[in-house]
């Protein structure tokens, strides 16, 4: 497929698709397509040969039907983690429903979906029970799409490892909710790699693959690696599950983007692992990558950054 617009290419696991699918193109032919309100978001994106921004808004139905438009296919990324229930509604529920209709309207069929494992309508969080029901508002007779769950992502730059692996450079204990929240760590590329065949494997359509990588951890598995490959592992302190609430909504009300919600508390209460119960990376030739393998590199660079911040405060305190 040479004509791809992706939307929230501008994000963690966007970039790495484009980075991805112009790689596979060699740099010459196709075009990639990816819209952004603001252009300070895509600036890393321009060096990229056969990728192309847009400054468009994707929830205007006008701009999303002008951006569909003679398409080949259409990569859907957007998806936010915290927010009220109206903004997982129009970001996970109304944008594919939307989509769906433009889709249908302008002929594109051939859609790729990002949702999330553990996507239930019956789920314990509003972001599950709105990744499933934007699931749903895709699944159109005319539409030729493949959904993939990825579980927790990570790769250089992600907000999940590198979080945990900055606030150990700065706290000296790790207080943790949910520290026995399961999770089955998925690298970035591995998912990039797992949508770029998904547009090229028309038996992936109407399937549904979980992303996940070769192992289970707990959160405070993870949690205590990220520290010890950046080399200043802190000590867990597992809260009871109230206190966990609690530092929820208290990091709920601080300003600026919270590092946890009360939803996020709830979407953990479900194992984030594979269900065995539908196709895999496997389905697509993908031998999934060991965290082991990507995080020591990954996040060594925090622990020297780290270790040169300490020198400086010596130096200037000295």
């Amino acid at each position: 497929m040479s004509n791809i617009l992706i939307l929230g290419g501008s994000g963690f696991v966007g970039s790495v698709l484009c980075e991805t699918l112009v790689r596979r193109s060699g740099g010459g032919g196709g075009r990639i397509s990816v819209p952004s309100r603001r252009s300070a978001r895509v600036k890393h994106l321009l060096t990229l040969p056969t990728v192309e921004v847009v400054q468009a808004d994707v929830h205007d139905d006008a701009e999303l039907a002008r951006l569909v438009a003679g398409r080949d296919a259409i990569v859907n990324l957007v998806a936010i983690l915290h927010g009220s229930e109206a903004d997982f509604e129009r970001t996970h529920v109304a944008l594919p429903r939307r989509l769906a209709r433009v889709c249908l309207a302008a002929g594109v069929p051939r859609v790729v979906h990002v949702s999330a494992l553990a996507a239930d309508a019956h789920a314990p969080s509003i972001y599950l029970r709105s990744k499933a029901a934007g699931e749903v508002a895709l699944q159109q007779p005319a539409l030729a799409v493949t959904i993939l769950r990825p579980s927790v992502i990570f790769g250089a730059g992600d907000s999940f490892l590198n979080l945990f692996a900055r606030l150990q450079a700065v706290l000296p204990v790790m207080p943790l909710a949910c520290a026995g929240a399961r999770f089955q760590p998925v690298w970035v590329d591995d998912v990039a790699e797992a949508i770029v065949r998904s547009l090229a494997d028309p038996a992936t359509v109407g399937k549904t693959l979980e992303c996940v990588g070769p192992r289970v951890y707990t959160l405070a598995e993870l949690v205590r690696l990220a520290g010890r490959w950046s080399d200043h592992e802190r000590p867990v302190l597992a809260l009871p599950a109230a206190l966990g609430r609690l530092q929820a909504r208290i990091m709920e009300w601080l300003p600026g983007e919270p590092l946890m919600s009360i939803d996020n508390v709830r979407s953990m209460q479900v194992a984030n692992v594979a269900s065995g119960q539908g196709p895999g990376l496997e389905q697509l030739g993908i031998e999934s990558t060991a965290l082991e393998a990507i995080g020591p590199g990954m996040l060594a660079a925090i622990g020297e950054q780290a270790r040169l911040n300490r020198w400086r405060a010596a130096v200037h305190g000295g």
